[in-house]
């Protein structure tokens, strides 16, 4: 606890200068107004005056219709005050550019609506509602998510009562069904190591498998093994099975593939001896394996992932609200309110969210701790990493459609939007197709879906992408770089859509997929059947592209050259998106089975014969470390048994090692003979280190837009490359699912 103490005091100074302007900023306006006196400001009826003056001045700027030069001077004005205030910090300015962003975006969606509908045929009628819509939903999510992120609380861990005796009883809950227990065994190891007295904590391996080696495996690990007699509702049932055989006061869960660290519970259960209402406290999730996106385009640790934005940025802006979300695994939840709410919720297959809104309807709280303290494995494969997103994306409608935050009873206002901007953003895929799309109902069939030049509609829609693009950097830089949200949608889309929709206007089960970990990849493939609706998308606007040059070629007159040229940097855009996807699809070989972790940390190897050679480890992982040993050192041969020391705090742990790679002054050892203790010893010293995942969790470069426009281009040109490579130079064999995961594409069904 000491170790993330410090790391936590060191995270918070740097915030603090980092945003000395910002305080200054919020804090400063109410204080300079008592000093001076306003008593008239105190009137609650000023403030509704002025409010609404300015609601009608905002609206009466965003409804003026322009000419389009004096558009595209207004537009460009903007644009060049959103640049200039975002290199001021402060949140002041955050709130201005904020405002800003979202008038132009409203100006621009109002301008579609009264100035670009009068259609003269079906074609242009049917393609331009549908482009309508789909920048409205845009339109309605880039609100919901300013709304949520303008001012993220970032809760600090409450402080445990000095006296131990006074902490609560804690039961560890990790389900598993089909996970293999390579994966499943260092998650336990790690819970018994938590850092909680002894009579007070006990862990429990949740077995829907019905496993022997399970049993005895927990048996010799010193914790309880729960079984059922069958698997009705999934991971929910096995935890509420799991609720009626227990008695600890308070519920941490784990995903079978999360290893925690030993702080968990110390920087958690804080907040909720603090509140008597609170019910839920989430931490983030991380990954020490790079996802399908982070392996197949090699940005793992450099581009934040598809998930950075929900932990680093949304679930902060939700705890402001009161509306953090249960998200599965790494939480702790209360007892008593887990079964106010009748346990964990099994009308939904994302039964984590739907428990968390049920808590919230019943006027609980729920907090979010935005400290790394557990950290899993991603899915190794395209097509799981697709499986998980259907999964979730028909829970939510599933959620929207039966306990809409709208119209239930319970919930605040604040509260209703949180959880109606996680729901609707899983109805991405069908916007994003119609993005797709639109611009080849120009190109082909010459479709009108804007009534309007061209040069009028990049008037209105260059700044409303220009400025939403700078506010949402601003905001959510630190997590989500510029342009990558359009690869993720993109890869996921087509697959998403239809079960969400299936899920709102078809209800019905579907059954439980198991997102499967641990696998590996044998060869490098192009993943065909993930990727043939990408394939097919590409080449029609590739198709569109040709036609749209070869308008072009015949000379036709500016109104139409215009028109064809806005329509051709749209199809580039989303070659390049398609390209990407491609690229994801396209799997990378891998063949480590436990993922390495970087890390420095004192070492020492000891020969057979007592010679110590102090050093310093580069990076571990379940079953293996990798030492670098000082000039002028005997180093070690392939085979040779040696012993390795690893330094934590003021003492050191011995391990007996196998030597299994030499290269330079870098060797890498295996445990081949580790014993259980030895084994939850390695595990102390690496996995469960107290700030294991603090110091990485988020400490990707500053966003800037341009650059990661560029990248997602180049991105795009190397997913081209190797769709090629793969179609025409690889040969047939190249395609497929890989032999080695005939499985991969959906997960393994669970009903």
């Amino acid at each position: 606890m000491a170790q993330i103490k410090r790391r936590l005091s060191k995270t918070e100074q740097r915030r603090q200068t980092r945003n000395t302007d910002q305080s200054d900023d919020a804090g400063g306006w109410d204080h300079k107004l008592l000093e001076a006196g306003t008593p008239l400001w105190a009137s609650n009826w000023l403030r509704l005056a002025v409010t609404l003056l300015a609601a009608l001045l905002f609206t009466s700027a965003m409804t003026v219709n322009l000419a389009v030069s004096k558009q595209w001077t207004f537009g460009i004005l903007c644009m060049v005050v959103a640049i200039l205030l975002n290199r001021i910090r402060g949140r002041i300015i955050t709130v201005s550019m904020v405002a800003l962003s979202v008038f132009m975006s409203l100006r621009y969606l109002y301008w579609r609506l009264t100035q670009t509908l009068s259609f003269t045929t079906s074609l242009d009628m049917t393609f331009g509602c549908l482009l309508l819509l789909a920048e409205g939903y845009a339109v309605l999510m880039l609100l919901c998510s300013y709304f949520q992120t303008l001012w993220p609380l970032h809760r600090r861990p409450a402080r445990l009562p000095a006296d131990s005796s006074a902490w609560p009883t804690v039961d560890v809950y990790i389900p598993t069904f089909n996970e293999p227990l390579q994966v499943v065994r260092q998650s336990v190891l790690a819970a018994t190591l938590l850092d909680w007295p002894a009579d007070k904590l006990r862990v429990y391996v949740l077995d829907d498998g019905r496993r022997d080696e399970f049993r005895q495996f927990c048996e010799q690990a010193g914790v309880d093994y729960l079984t059922r007699p069958d698997n009705a509702h999934a991971k929910a049932g096995n935890l509420n099975a799991a609720l009626s055989r227990t008695s600890g006061e308070y519920i941490a869960v784990f995903d079978c593939d999360h290893v925690t660290t030993r702080s968990f519970l110390q920087v958690c259960m804080g907040w909720f001896l603090k509140d008597p209402k609170m019910a839920m406290v989430q931490t983030p999730h991380v990954f020490y394996s790079p996802d399908p996106f982070e392996r197949n385009l090699e940005t793992f640790r450099k581009v934040p992932n598809e998930g950075d934005l929900f932990y680093g940025v949304l679930q902060n802006g939700n705890d402001l609200w009161n509306a953090a979300f249960f998200c599965g695994s790494c939480a702790v939840l209360r007892r008593s309110a887990l079964e106010d709410v009748g346990g964990v919720a099994t009308e939904s297959v994302t039964e984590d969210a739907l428990t968390a809104l049920k808590m919230s309807m019943r006027g609980y709280n729920t907090a979010y701790l935005a400290i790394p303290q557990a950290a899993g494995l991603a899915t190794e494969s395209l097509g799981r990493h697709v499986g998980q997103r259907i999964r979730w994306a028909r829970g939510m409608a599933e959620i929207f459609r039966r306990f809409n935050p709208l119209l239930i009873a319970g919930l605040t206002l604040p509260q209703r939007l949180c959880y109606l901007s996680a729901m609707m953003h899983f109805f991405f895929g069908l916007p994003r197709i119609v993005f797709l799309i639109t611009p080849m109902a120009y190109l082909f069939f010459g479709a009108q879906v804007f009534h309007a030049s061209a040069l009028m509609v990049l008037a209105y829609v260059v700044p409303h992408l220009v400025i939403s693009s700078v506010g949402a950097s601003r905001i959510q830089g630190r997590f989500r770089h510029s342009f990558w949200s359009e690869v993720y949608e993109t890869v996921l889309a087509w697959y998403v859509i239809l079960p969400a929709l299936q899920a709102v206007l078809f209800p019905g089960s579907k059954g439980f997929n198991v997102t499967s970990k641990g696998g590996v990849i044998r060869q490098s493939f192009l993943d065909w059947a993930m990727a043939r609706p990408y394939i097919v998308l590409l080449l029609i606007n590739l198709t569109g592209f040709m036609v749209g040059v070869a308008g072009l070629i015949r000379s036709p007159g500016w109104p139409e050259a215009t028109s064809i040229l806005f329509n051709l940097v749209w199809v580039t855009y989303n070659i390049m998106n398609l390209s990407a996807a491609a690229g994801v699809a396209s799997e990378s070989r891998q063949l480590r089975l436990a993922p390495r972790v970087q890390i420095e940390l004192p070492a020492a190897v000891i020969h057979a014969d007592g010679t110590r050679i102090d050093c310093q480890t580069s990076d571990y992982s379940h079953g293996g470390l990798g030492l670098v040993l000082p000039e002028g050192a005997p180093l070690p041969e392939h085979g040779d048994r040696i012993t390795v020391a690893v330094l934590r705090d003021d003492y050191e742990d011995v391990f007996p090692a196998e030597v299994q790679v030499c290269r330079g002054r870098t060797i890498g050892v295996s445990f081949p003979t580790l014993t259980i203790a030895q084994e939850r010893a390695w595990i102390g010293a690496t996995f469960s280190r107290a700030d294991s995942w603090i110091a990485s969790w988020g400490r990707y470069r500053p966003d800037r837009p341009l650059r990661s426009l560029f990248e997602v281009l180049g991105i795009g040109m190397r997913g081209f490359g190797e769709l090629f490579r793969h179609l025409f130079l690889g040969g047939r064999e190249r395609l497929g699912r890989s032999p080695a995961d005939p499985a991969s594409d959906l997960g393994t069904k669970q009903s």
